[in-house]
C-alpha cells in the first residue's frame, strides 16, 4: 500500500500538504461516511483516486462509478435513507443530470445523512459554461457550504456532515476549479472507531417518501423548517466569520467592510495585506440560507461595505433584500460592470475593483504592458495514437470529397476537440448526450443536407440511449458514429458500461441491435478505407444509420501494459 493510502485511513491525527479533493477524502473518513457514489467531471475526479488508491479491504468506504449524474444521486440517496452517512460527486454542469432527483431530497428525511459535493468552474476552465449551482441550491432548498481552501474544504466538511446527519437533510458542498487542486498543510483529526454497521433503517409510514400532489406540503414545510434550523446555526457557525487582519480602525473617518465568500475572500485578504489597510471581512462558509441578524449587524457596524462574490449576483440581491427589509442606512457597493459577473477573482482582479472604491486604500495601479507580440496559440489536440484522429481523418476526407454541405454534431468527450482544426468535425455541442437529438431535428425536413453526429462509449451510457431511441422510433436520416475506446479517457481513465472493468460487460453492438438499429457496421478507426466505405454507405442509407468506430485509448493501452509488466516482474523476483 502507497504511503498516500497509508496516511489517508491513518487513525491518529496527523499533520500533511494535501489537495483540496484529497482533504475531502479524509474528512469523509473522519465522518463516518459508508457510501459514495460519483460519475467523472473536471474538477472533481481526483476525490474518486483518493478512495480507490485505499485497498478494497481496507476501504470503510463503499465507492461506485454510476452510469450518470441522476443515478449516483439516486444511490446516495438510496443509501441515506437506509440509514448510511452517503456522498455524492460530480462536476458543475452533473447536477443538470441529476436535478430531476435532486429537487425533491430536502422534502424527504436523509436519515443517515447526505452531502452533494459539486465542483463548480469559474472561468469555465473544463465545463461549457460557468454555470453557478448557488441557483440550483436554493431551488433544491439545499444548505449550501462554500469553502475556499483545502483546509476548510476538510474542516467544513466535517460540520456538513455533521449537520446532515443532524437534520436528516442533504447539503449542497460546492467546491470551485482552485479550491478542487489547490494545496495547503492541513492538520488532521483522528478517525473515530466507528461502527459500519450495514443494517438496513429504511422505514415509512404513509407517504413521507412520496412527494407527489397533496403529499407535497407537509413534506415542503418540514423542508423550510430545517432551512430555518441551519439559519440559526449560521450564526454561530465557525464558517462564517469576521476577519480584520490588520484592525478594525476607521479609514479615512470611515468604517469599511467585506462580504464575500470562497477563494474571493482569501484575495481580498492578500490585497489587504499588501495594503496593510483596516478592513473588516464577513466571510461566509455557509451562503444558503443567509442568518439576518448576521448581516445585519456587520452592515450596521460599518458606513460602507463591498458585496464580492464569483459569477452570478446571489448573495448582493439577498444582501440587499436584507438590508431593505431592516432599514438598514450602510452603502452597499456592488460589482459595477458585467465582465465582473464572469471569470474567476483572483488578487489582481480584486485590487482594481476595490481601487475603484476606495482608492486611498487600495492604490490604482498601472495597467500591465501589452506584449510585443503575441504567443502562438496552442489548440488543445488529442493524444497520439488516439484512435479518434484516424478516424476524424478518415471522415472528414470523405465528406470534403462527397458530401461538402453535409453538417457535423460533438457531443462531450476526447473526440470534442475534433470540432477544431485540422478536422473540424461537430460544429454544434451543448452537453452530454445531446448529439442524437439535435441531430434528429437537424434531419427534420431535410433532405438536401446529411446528418452525421459523434458519441463516445461513456456518453453513450451516460445521456446517449434516449437520443438513439428517437432516432430509432423516427428512423431519423442521420449517421451516429460512435467513438468506442474502452474507457472514460477524458477525465482519468475511470470505467464504464462498456469496459468491462465494472461487472459483465455491456456489449454496444448487442444493445444498438436490441433497440432495433437496422443499419451498424464496426471497424478498427485505423481501418480508414473500411470506415470510410461504412460511413458513405449510411449516409447514402435512407434512415437512421450507425458506424462503430472502434480503437483503444493508446495513453490507457500503454499504462495498463505497463502496470502488467510491472506486476510480472514483481511476482517473477517473489518467486525467485
Amino acid at each position: 500500500m502507497s504511503k498516500f493510502a497509508d496516511n489517508m485511513i491513518r487513525k491518529d491525527a496527523w499533520t500533511g500538504l494535501m489537495m483540496g479533493n484529497h482533504a475531502l477524502v479524509r474528512a469523509m473518513l473522519e465522518s463516518g461516511v459508508m457510501v459514495c457514489s460519483a460519475y467523472p467531471g473536471s474538477p472533481t475526479p481526483e476525490i474518486a483516486a483518493a478512495i480507490e488508491i485505499i485497498p478494497e479491504e481496507q476501504r470503510p468506504i463503499h465507492f461506485e462509478w454510476a452510469t450518470n449524474e441522476k443515478v449516483a444521486t439516486e444511490t446516495a440517496f438510496g443509501a441515506s435513507i437506509n440509514g448510511h452517512l452517503s456522498v455524492v460527486f460530480f462536476k458543475s454542469v452533473g447536477l443538470n443530470v441529476a436535478l430531476d432527483t435532486a429537487v425533491q431530497l430536502s422534502m424527504l428525511d436523509c436519515i443517515g445523512g447526505m452531502v452533494v459535493v459539486i465542483g463548480d468552474d469559474p472561468g469555465a476552465n473544463s465545463s461549457q459554461n460557468e454555470q453557478d449551482n448557488r441557483h440550483v441550491g436554493r431551488l433544491m432548498m439545499m444548505p449550501i457550504f462554500e469553502p475556499g481552501s483545502p483546509s476548510e474544504t476538510y474542516s467544513m466538511f466535517l460540520e456538513a456532515a455533521e449537520l446532515s446527519k443532524k437534520l436528516k437533510m442533504p447539503v449542497l458542498f460546492r467546491m470551485t476549479t482552485h479550491v478542487c487542486h489547490a494545496r495547503e498543510l492541513i492538520e488532521f483529526g483522528a478517525i473515530p472507531d466507528f461502527d459500519y454497521d450495514w443494517t438496513p433503517r429504511f422505514h415509512a409510514e404513509g407517504l413521507e417518501y412520496w412527494p407527489i400532489t397533496t403529499a407535497v406540503f407537509p413534506l415542503k414545510r418540514k423542508a423550510f423548517a430545517k432551512l430555518s434550523a441551519v439559519e440559526k446555526h449560521a450564526l454561530s457557525s465557525p464558517s462564517n466569520k469576521v476577519l480584520s487582519p490588520n484592525g478594525s480602525e476607521p479609514e479615512n473617518g470611515k468604517r469599511l467592510g467585506v462580504i464575500t465568500h470562497s477563494i474571493p475572500a482569501y484575495s481580498v485578504l492578500e490585497c489587504m495585506d499588501e495594503s496593510g489597510s483596516s478592513i473588516d471581512v464577513l466571510k461566509l462558509g455557509i451562503t444558503f440560507p443567509l442568518n439576518p441578524e448576521q448581516i445585519v449587524s456587520f452592515l450596521n457596524e460599518h458606513d460602507e461595505v463591498f458585496i464580492l462574490e464569483e459569477l452570478d449576483r446571489i448573495l448582493e440581491h439577498e444582501i440587499k433584500a436584507i438590508a431593505f427589509d431592516n432599514h438598514v442606512k450602510t452603502k452597499i457597493l456592488v460589482r459595477p460592470d458585467i465582465e465582473h459577473l464572469m471569470h474567476e477573482f483572483v488578487p489582481a482582479r480584486v485590487w482594481d475593483l476595490l481601487s475603484g472604491f476606495w482608492p486611498d486604500c487600495f492604490a490604482p495601479k498601472p495597467q500591465r504592458a501589452e506584449a510585443a507580440e503575441e504567443v502562438s496559440p496552442r489548440l488543445a489536440q488529442m493524444c497520439p495514437g488516439c484512435g479518434h484522429r484516424s478516424a476524424f481523418f478518415a471522415i472528414r476526407e470523405l465528406i470534403d470529397e462527397e458530401f461538402p454541405d453535409a453538417i457535423t454534431v460533438a457531443d462531450i468527450g476526447c473526440h470534442s476537440l475534433g470540432s477544431m482544426k485540422p478536422y473540424e468535425m461537430g460544429t454544434v455541442l451543448l452537453c452530454m448526450g445531446h448529439s442524437n437529438g439535435t441531430a434528429g431535428g437537424l434531419a427534420i425536413g431535410n433532405d438536401k443536407r446529411k446528418v452525421v453526429c459523434f458519441i463516445g462509449d461513456s456518453t453513450f451510457f451516460h445521456a446517449g440511449l434516449p437520443g438513439i431511441i428517437n432516432n430509432v422510433l423516427y428512423d431519423r436520416n442521420v449517421t451516429l458514429v460512435v467513438l468506442e475506446n474502452y474507457t472514460t479517457a477524458m477525465t482519468g481513465h475511470q470505467p464504464h458500461a462498456a469496459s468491462g472493468e465494472i461487472g459483465d460487460k455491456i456489449k454496444i453492438p448487442e444493445v444498438l441491435e436490441a433497440l432495433g438499429v437496422k443499419f451498424l457496421r464496426s471497424v478498427d478507426a485505423y481501418m480508414q478505407d473500411k470506415l470510410k466505405d461504412h460511413i458513405r454507405d449510411s449516409m447514402n442509407h435512407k434512415g437512421f444509420g450507425v458506424v462503430i468506430a472502434k480503437h483503444p485509448c493508446m495513453l490507457k493501452f500503454i499504462r495498463d501494459k505497463r502496470k502488467r509488466a510491472e506486476a510480472t516482474k514483481r511476482a517473477e523476483s517473489v518467486n525467485r
